[in-house]
């Protein structure tokens, strides 16, 4: 018999299953079956800018007269590895085929395995696409933003360059529906007019890591950014409009704001905060603003994409707030800043995202333990968290916490190639997750903390009892009738649940649940198991 919460869930399903298969073929192409996909390895070993990033992060730690936290078993990576690149665990099946690698160096070929794999693709653009194009619900309803994820997904497991990615969000035209990317544009649409004020001010901030739109309605009081400045580049969407054939520009459209001092309406020329020699002199203003942003001189856009896939793979970033950067210094040729040294390497091997991925996954301090002995006594705990002298430490994402419940709860990988029935009942289950527990949107790399009723959710709710009943369809009932005894049966249990077998204190005090019940009454103890876990 089905659980409760999978029965409410499947039985609507197959209701619907005549419309989510048209939905899944326009909006989640990536949600249909494919073969598997063989790991293609990224386009240039990383190993200079490891390197560099690694005696970088030594004189840190030297200089602050600290030592690291030792470096984490591979389980602990791998675990890793697959929350922050498929927002969720390795499944059992993942873990065995891990352990039958015993070759040299098989982090490094995981992290190609699941680079290649289309998960990556897919869960970063999702995270990447709150920023694009925020969160809110409003009018830019929830088909338009899955046929951006979708595209966005495309491009990255395609690895298109990201400076060309940025290029055709900025400036393509067209229908939302035939040219996804209009919708980083569509997104800001009220009542059928473009908010270029918005436009303007999200640009600058996912894109270059700047809050430019503060000088929105005055100077901006601490930096240099000028009004003057805000309202140029607003009106390098000035052109842009809604109509019948979608997104477009018209050449003869002046942009005008109200004067704060004669209340009169004044034209504005588009225009850039900084370097305006960076602007080509042909094409359209987006163009040319899309152009602009993605200079290869302008190291404000490199530095703010490593910045931000550092902190989605640590957790948090290497400078916050990620859309607020100080100004780059001066280039020199053996640049010191962790970002710089990042960005250089980025834009050198062609804006390779998947490289970067790779190249910050090999770096010490990712693979560095969570565990420092100074953590015990309390000293230097704000010198270790700032000199990224042990991996941080940090709430997962509610779409991580979902994802890893529902791999706990089977032994085989849920992925692109499972069942349709599974692949929407994860779906679904994520959505519902997600808004019960909550979405930061373009906010997830700040400090929050979980709430209450959160923990409450996890420990208590309905379907973490049903993921932990001992059913012929779940991990928990497999293990407990297929275990051919009571120490594999635990082992299992850790590996599905921790990516880990469990330690000497952990089998002591548990594996005598296990020795005191009959093998056919097994399945109440690893149910305990599966929901202490």
């Amino acid at each position: 018999m089905l659980p409760r919460s999978m029965t409410k869930t499947v039985f609507p399903l197959l209701v619907i299953a005549g419309v989510f298969a048209v939905v899944a073929t326009a909006a989640r192409s990536h949600v249909a079956k494919q073969a598997p996909e063989i790991p293609s390895r990224v386009s240039t070993e990383p190993d200079a800018a490891v390197s560099k990033i690694d005696r970088l992060l030594a004189d840190k730690w030297r200089d602050a007269g600290l030592q690291p936290a030792r470096a984490a078993d591979e389980f602990t990576i791998l675990r890793r590895l697959s929350l922050v690149l498929h927002g969720t665990i390795p499944s059992l099946e993942e873990i065995r085929l891990f352990e039958a690698d015993t070759g040299p160096q098989r982090i490094e070929r995981w992290t190609e395995r699941l680079l290649a794999d289309r998960r990556f693709a897919d869960y970063f653009a999702r995270r990447l696409a709150r920023v694009f194009v925020g969160a809110d619900e409003g009018q830019f309803v929830v088909f338009r933003r899955d046929r951006f994820w979708a595209w966005l997904g495309q491009q990255f497991h395609d690895n298109r360059p990201y400076d060309a990615v940025v290029r055709s969000m900025i400036a393509e035209r067209g229908l939302w529906t035939g040219e996804p990317e209009t919708n980083f544009v569509t997104a800001t649409v009220d009542d059928g007019v473009i908010d270029v004020n918005k436009l303007a001010g999200r640009t600058v901030r996912a894109f270059l890591g700047q809050r430019i739109d503060c000088a929105q309605c005055h100077n901006h009081p601490f930096a240099d950014w000028k009004q003057g400045q805000f309202e140029g580049l607003a009106a390098c969407y000035g052109q842009t409009r809604i109509s019948a054939v979608g997104v477009e520009d018209d050449a003869q459209r002046k942009y005008s704001v109200e004067d704060t001092m004669t209340l009169k309406q004044r034209d504005v020329s588009a225009g850039v905060p900084f370097h305006p020699e960076w602007l080509p002199s042909e094409g359209t203003q987006r163009e040319r603003l899309a152009a602009w942003v993605t200079h290869p001189d302008n190291r404000r856009f490199d530095r703010a994409i490593v910045n931000r896939v550092w902190g989605l793979m640590f957790g948090k970033p290497w400078i916050a707030p990620v859309d607020d950067l100080p100004n780059p210094k001066e280039p020199g040729r053996d640049p010191t800043d962790l970002l710089d040294v990042l960005g250089a390497d980025f834009r050198e091997h062609g804006c390779d995202l998947k490289r970067l991925v790779a190249t910050i996954a090999a770096t010490g301090a990712f693979r560095l333990s969570s565990e420092h002995p100074a953590f015990e006594t309390g000293e230097n705990v704000e010198a270790i968290e700032q000199t990224w002298a042990a991996f941080p430490l940090t709430r997962l994402r509610p779409e991580q916490v979902i994802g890893a419940m529902l791999q706990a709860s089977t032994i085989k990988t849920i992925d692109q190639n499972s069942h349709w029935v599974q692949r929407a009942f994860r779906f679904f289950s994520e959505l519902n997750f997600v808004k019960e527990y909550g979405d930061l949107g373009d906010d997830e790399l700040g400090e929050h903390s979980g709430t209450i009723p959160q923990a409450l959710l996890r420990m208590n709710g309905e379907f973490a009892r049903d993921r932990s009943q001992g059913t012929p369809f779940t991990a928990a009932g497999r293990i407990a009738d297929m275990a051919p005894d009571d120490d594999t049966c635990l082992d299992l249990c850790f590996l599905v649940c921790l990516t880990r077998r469990p330690t000497i204190e952990e089998r002591a005090a548990i594996l005598p649940q296990l020795e005191q019940t009959r093998r056919d009454g097994r399945t109440n103890a690893v149910e305990d198991i599966f929901w202490t876990l």
